[in-house]
């Protein structure tokens, strides 16, 4: 009797479950087509797609934005903010604005960390009382960049900031390939390009003059450039903010960037990204408005990204990178030190004429991760079933 109830009630059991997955689907498919309606056919949805692009625009996988806006939407975009930064980092800065009072070390204090945050970002503040005390530092060794970290350990700095930009394959490079041109100590450590070519510049001359902008190695050396490495833009020159509307065009970013006030302060601002919800990431408008708070004279961005980090000495990383591997080989740092003059950096790039940047073939953290998924798909694959060791024992019993 009660296997003619159930052989009864199972078609009606099925019946009722492929209603609900008919309802289930029809809620999904619903709500597929009022988002793409909303995306593609509001202001407000093209003006999230776009903002989408830009944020993808500034990764290492920029091509992939065209499908928020299309291809030739996408190059646009790219065209656009490539002159952008040029026409940013053209107007000429001027000295006399900044009057720098070394005398401004609170209770002798050389640097002051302090949090900041947003609506959605999390990040730190650095200040540098003595603009001189920075230094532009480099690997140890050819081959390979170094955290900055083991750069702030190496050389007894007060503190690290990542620096200028590098090529960087799928974001695995191994940090020795730089964009630019990087001077430490007023030597010419790599270019890329001739002295006379212009290209986007973050430094400071011997007086502790910050320098942003778009300058020849030739300009840069008549100013007594001391130390600069290579990226952009500017987003403040001579009081003027450079981000008149909009938001700086690159989407929500992880952000390192650096400017000074009139009395020389240099003012290190590191925001963390890509980390959802502790910090999603700031643009660069709203880095601008910080800088602002502060009534900076000239300032501008450094390399941004899973390189984003800031080190203090005794506290190690006080903010948190966004690489999945942690800290990130990189080819330069700006480093504050109490003692500056007792660094000198190595000339690690003399004599090469080509330059490995690296890849997913030689990055030590990728092909370890890649390794142990291995290991746990081959362990998977050996491991005997509940089902098949069962069926080995009740074998094993009945040939007994």
């Amino acid at each position: 009797m009660n296997t003619d109830i159930n052989i009864i009630q199972q078609p009606k059991k099925r019946m009722r479950v492929w209603r609900l997955l008919k309802k289930i689907l029809f809620i999904l498919m619903s709500l597929i087509v009022i988002g793409l309606v909303f995306l593609f056919l509001t202001p407000s949805g093209t003006n999230i797609r776009e903002k989408l692009a830009e944020t993808v625009i500034m990764t290492q996988h920029r091509n992939w934005a065209w499908i928020f806006v299309g291809v030739a939407k996408r190059d646009q975009m790219i065209a656009d903010k490539i002159n952008s930064g040029e026409v940013r980092g053209a107007t000429p800065l001027d000295p006399t604005m900044i009057n720098i009072h070394k005398a401004n070390r609170k209770e002798g204090a050389l640097i002051k960390v302090e949090d900041i945050s947003g609506p959605r970002w999390k990040g730190k503040k650095i200040y540098v009382y003595d603009p001189t005390a920075i230094r532009v530092v480099v690997p140890a060794k050819s081959g390979a960049g170094e955290t900055i970290s083991s750069m702030v350990e190496r050389t007894g700095a007060v503190a690290g900031i990542n620096g200028g930009g590098f090529d960087d394959p799928s974001g695995l490079g191994n940090g020795f390939a730089p964009i630019g041109f990087i001077m430490s100590g007023g030597t010419l450590l790599y270019t890329g390009l001739n002295s006379y070519v212009p290209q986007h510049v973050v430094g400071f001359t011997d007086k502790g003059l910050m320098i942003v902008g778009k300058y020849s190695i030739n300009d840069l050396v008549k100013q007594h450039i001391r130390e600069a490495v290579t990226f952009d833009p500017r987003i403040i020159a001579n009081r003027v903010p450079l981000i008149t509307k909009g938001d700086g065009g690159s989407g929500i970013q992880p952000r390192t960037a650096v400017g000074q006030k009139a009395d020389g302060t240099v003012i290190f601002i590191v925001i963390d990204g890509r980390q959802f919800p502790y910090s999603i990431g700031a643009t660069e408008r709203e880095v601008q408005d910080l800088f602002i708070q502060d009534d900076v004279v000239n300032a501008g961005f450094l390399d941004g990204g899973a390189s984003s980090e800031l080190v203090v000495r005794g506290e190690g990383v006080v903010t948190r990178p966004s690489s999945r591997f942690g800290e990130r080989r990189l080819p330069t740092g700006f480093l504050i030190f109490d003692n500056p003059n007792n660094y000198k950096a190595t000339k690690v790039w003399d004599g090469i004429t080509t330059i490995d940047p690296g890849g997913a073939y030689d990055n030590p953290a990728y092909l370890k991760e890649q390794a142990d998924l291995k290991k746990k798909r081959n362990l998977k694959k050996t491991k005997p079933s509940p089902t098949n060791t069962s069926k080995e024992l009740n074998t094993s019993a009945a040939s007994k």
